[in-house]
């Protein structure tokens, strides 16, 4: 039979030993210089089902696209449509995107219009924060919400049927240029800055392609020797990004959601002795109205007087007592 001391050491083991797991280091760092570009526009809506702006805005961006398509308005008239929505669009360019692939672009509405179901996006330029021009978007709309009205005035809205998506919506015009082909070498700046993360990860470098390849610059950056010939330089880090490492545990951290009464406790979180005491206060507040009614031939007016009580009651506070741990 197995001694209960044997058994009794094992459970242990097997109820507070921590599991270790090793990460890629393509999912702990990323190259310096290699990251998502932000794109933002202005458009038109059109094809709506009446469910479209009535801002002055919308009216004036209209006519200027008339006058573009050569379609010149009367002075003085102002083309009232609830078909046409202005909008704001905003998709990201991820690096690598070349010209002619199409990414996603997000539509949202600018004014009072009360859905985009529908609509289709006239061509927009997609500009970045140079004030370049790095994509077209144009499209039908995908819209998630729903809006429907009664006469009586009732509504039943379901999500945000006030913005949708494009899925490809946009074509890339022009790319951005990083620094992954040029230089000696590059760059790896950790997701989360860790002194113990980046000595491991340098050593894991080290060790696979040979002393000197990486050196930790900080907590959060790792500078790689990369070979200078791209169709090198490809397979270096493709070997580099997928090389395996477990990451420095993190720091101590309590999480409180007041909302809900939620709260999460790290591993790492230890206490020292204390005493917490805990009760309920209640606050009760009533109301009582009193009339006053003066004599029949008194001549006076009714009165009517509130009165308010207010009540507090507190309930008997519990003590806990937390040791240290």
């Amino acid at each position: 039979m197995m001694n209960i001391k044997t058994f009794l050491i094992t459970i242990f083991l097997l109820v507070f030993t921590t599991v270790v797991q090793a990460e890629r280091i393509k999912d702990l760092a990323s190259i310096a210089g290699v990251r998502d570009n932000q794109l933002v526009g202005y458009g038109l809506v059109v094809g709506l089902n009446g469910s479209g702006d009535k801002t002055k805005f919308t009216g004036q961006s209209l006519r200027s696209y008339l006058r573009e398509m050569g379609v010149n308005l009367p002075p003085g008239v102002d083309p009232k449509s609830k078909n046409v929505a202005a909008v704001a669009i905003h998709a990201v360019l991820t690096p690598f995107t070349k010209l002619g692939q199409t990414i996603d672009v997000n539509v949202s509405s600018l004014g009072d219009a009360k859905s985009l179901r529908g609509g289709s996006l006239i061509m927009t330029p997609l500009k970045g924060a140079d004030g370049q021009i790095y994509a077209m978007a144009q499209g039908n709309l995908l819209v998630g919400g729903l809006a429907a009205g009664a006469g009586d005035g009732s509504r039943v809205t379901v999500n945000i049927p006030s913005s949708g998506r494009i899925p490809n919506g946009a074509t890339i015009e022009r790319t951005v240029p990083n620094s992954f082909s040029s230089g000696e070498h590059l760059i790896l700046n950790l997701h989360q800055a860790d002194f113990t993360t980046a000595s491991r990860l340098t050593d894991a470098i080290n060790h696979t392609l040979g002393k000197g390849t990486a050196r930790s610059i900080d907590a959060a950056s790792i500078k790689v020797n990369a070979p200078l010939d791209l169709n090198q330089r490809v397979p270096f880090f493709s070997l580099v990004e997928n090389l395996e490492l477990t990451p420095g545990e993190p720091t101590a951290k309590v999480v409180i959601n007041s909302r809900t009464g939620t709260i999460v406790i790290g591993q790492h979180v230890r206490l020292s002795p204390v005493a917490v005491t805990h009760g309920n206060l209640s606050v009760t507040i009533s109301a009582n109205t009193e009339v006053s009614q003066p004599n029949a031939f008194a001549g006076g007016q009714t009165a009517i007087t509130p009165n308010y009580d207010i009540e507090v009651s507190e309930e008997h506070s519990r003590m806990f007592l937390f040791k240290t741990g």
